[in-house]
């Protein structure tokens, strides 16, 4: 079928990565349409904090991305990267 081939085509030349922490993080913040702030004040961080995790200047630590987890909906598997 044509959808068959456009799929390979596109698998080929324009794979989709999986997203970083910072993208899922930013993602899950908009959906949800809630602020870094917000975010901040929930899990119990700065919102300075968050800021760098959203900008990939910072991986959560174990516990922070425990939280982000269940505040955000994300799995922790996709936080792992897997």
């Amino acid at each position: 079928m044509m959808s068959d081939v456009v799929i390979d085509y596109e698998k080929e030349h324009y794979p989709i990565g999986k997203p970083t922490v910072a993208q899922m993080i930013q993602l899950s913040l908009d959906e949800k349409n809630m602020s870094q702030k917000q975010l901040a004040t929930e899990i119990g961080v700065s919102p300075s904090r968050i800021s760098d995790y959203v900008s990939d200047r910072a991986e959560p630590t174990q516990k922070i991305a425990r939280l982000l987890c269940v505040t955000l909906g994300i799995t922790p598997a996709a936080m792992l990267g897997y």
